[in-house]
């Protein structure tokens, strides 16, 4: 490079034939050197601003492989995300829950006792409970078995199957004694996408099972409303913000007809709605060709309810929570808490039902839980049939230490019943009786945690109760029942008791979870 200026300097010199002093010569050479200088940081500027030219070609083409590379992945990401959408979210999640009681007792002699427990009376078989605390000498189990599978969207299915068996023996070895049946086998599906509006929240179901809004009196071990049988149905449709409805329909069967090989199934429509506190229920049933099964046998029915719940307060003027209500029957809906379960009822039977219990606390040590129920009914049978009677129970419990309480229950039951004019004569069986019967019980227990509530379990008990009724009352038999010999006279209901009291004793376990 510096030859070539030298060159180009001398060349300029000579065509402009200057003659410049030697000073001037050294201001130019110094000029030129400067120039050289300035020309050659240029080229230096200009490579590197080649290089850098290429290195952002380079990482231009970079970047779109790589938004190449994205987009693929994200592509294969939704291809993923969208063949999932069909696929659990979560592996099934299974549970298991039940209920079970095991007990057993003796009479002042010493000898087991059969046919007792909460409807040991003879207004046990129209629907009349006592205090179930000490006259449960069944040994009783519930297993629930749930698989519940939920997807990507929310939504979820739940399959049930729940197992039970009820044996009285006290034997380790009960298979020849044993009920074991499965009760429950449904499936579900709730949280669907598909639903808006007033199904937004709802669930379908089918199969058999018991009605999901099925609720009882624990202390009577009385179902205020059960419903039951195979068939399918939607809950929690949501007409408005405070009003939640069901609808279901199950098929129970009664058996087949005396005149032929039909089959007589009884298809029970049911619309359950729920309205603040309040809840109102409408059941209609259907069994074609039933009065062929049996004469005066009912076709059809209705059954309606009307409650109110406080799940907070106890009938508003204390801690707890209390429920009240009436049912009302005709046809076949006058069996009014098994619902459309009776095939045997006339066509002009009727019954309505009273109830009402609660639970609240009476001071840190003592708690009360009272139930009532009551019904009147007629032409259940026979026409001109009645069967009236009135539960009252109380439950006492009194807190000794955190895991140790001691229960109290007195039950009384009054019945008047009559089994009609067109009732049978039978030697040494009443058609006709009325009277009282009561009960006492004591029960130390144990618990886990005794300041839980009445509802904590497991439960450990002795038993200790006295029974007591008019004596009236003994022999007293339903149309279709046996008992025209001399062996079964003077006894009480289903029992083998006579005269007009008598003394349990025992021990139980009551269990849920």
């Amino acid at each position: 490079m510096k030859k070539t200026t030298l060159s180009a300097s001398i060349a300029l010199a000579l065509l402009t034939g200057t003659t410049a002093h030697a000073a001037d010569t050294d201001a130019l050479a110094r000029r030129l050197a400067e120039l050289e200088r300035r020309m050659e940081q240029a080229e230096a500027r200009a490579r590197q601003a080649e290089i850098k030219a290429q290195e952002a070609e380079k990482r231009a083409s970079q970047a779109e492989a790589k938004a190449v590379q994205v987009e693929t992945q994200t592509k294969e990401v939704a291809e993923v995300k969208e063949a999932k959408k069909a696929e659990p979210k979560t592996e099934p999640q299974f549970s298991f829950k039940g209920y079970a009681r095991a007990g057993a007792l003796f009479d002042d002699g010493l000898n087991g006792v059969s046919g007792v427990g909460p409807y040991m009376t003879p207004a046990g078989r129209v629907g009349a409970p006592i205090g179930r605390l000490g006259v449960e000498s069944d040994k009783y189990l519930e297993l629930v078995f749930d698989s519940k599978v939920t997807h990507e969207s929310g939504a979820y299915s739940k399959y049930r199957v729940m197992v039970a068996d009820s044996v009285q023996t006290n034997n380790d070895w009960t298979a020849d004694d044993s009920q074991l049946n499965v009760r429950q086998v449904y499936a579900e599906l709730g949280n669907l996408q598909s639903f808006t509006g007033a199904f937004k929240d709802s669930i379908l179901w089918a199969g058999k099972r018991f009605d999901r809004n099925n609720f009882d009196i624990h202390f009577f071990d009385s179902d205020i409303i059960f419903l039951s049988g195979t068939g399918a149905g939607i809950y929690d449709v949501k007409p408005s913000e405070n009003w939640a409805t069901n609808l279901t329909l199950y098929g129970r069967d009664f058996g087949v007809a005396d005149s032929s090989s039909t089959k007589i199934q009884n298809y029970i429509l049911t619309t359950n709605n729920y309205i603040g506190p309040w809840q109102f229920m409408l059941s209609g049933m259907r069994a074609n060709d039933n009065s062929d099964r049996k004469q005066d046998a009912a076709d059809s029915g209705v059954h309606v309810m009307a409650g109110y719940g406080d799940s907070k307060r106890f009938y508003g003027v204390a801690d707890g929570f209390s429920k009240t209500g009436v049912l009302y029957g005709r046809g076949l809906g006058a069996e009014v808490k098994s619902i459309g379960s009776n095939g045997d009822l006339t066509e002009d039977a009727q019954a309505v039902r009273f109830y009402t219990f609660g639970v609240t606390p009476l001071s840190p040590g003592w708690r009360i839980a009272p139930a009532f129920m009551a019904q009147s009914g007629k032409d259940f049978f026979n026409k001109g049939d009645e069967y009236n009677w009135a539960s009252l129970n109380l439950r006492l419990e009194q807190i000794l230490t955190p895991n140790f309480l001691i229960a109290y229950e007195g039950t009384y039951q009054y019945m008047d019943l009559d089994n009609g004019p067109n009732a049978p004569a039978r030697a040494n069986i009443k058609n006709k009786a009325s009277g009282g019967f009561y009960k006492l019980t004591v029960a130390p227990t144990f618990n886990l945690d005794t300041s839980a509530g009445f509802f904590e379990r497991p439960s450990l008990r002795f038993l200790v109760s006295y029974l007591g009724w008019d004596d009236g009352l003994n022999d007293f038999k339903y149309p279709d029942q046996a008992g025209d010999t001399e062996e079964g006279n003077n006894t009480f209901a289903n029992t083998d008791f006579t005269g007009k009291d008598k003394w349990l004793f025992g021990a139980q376990m009551e269990i849920w979870f």
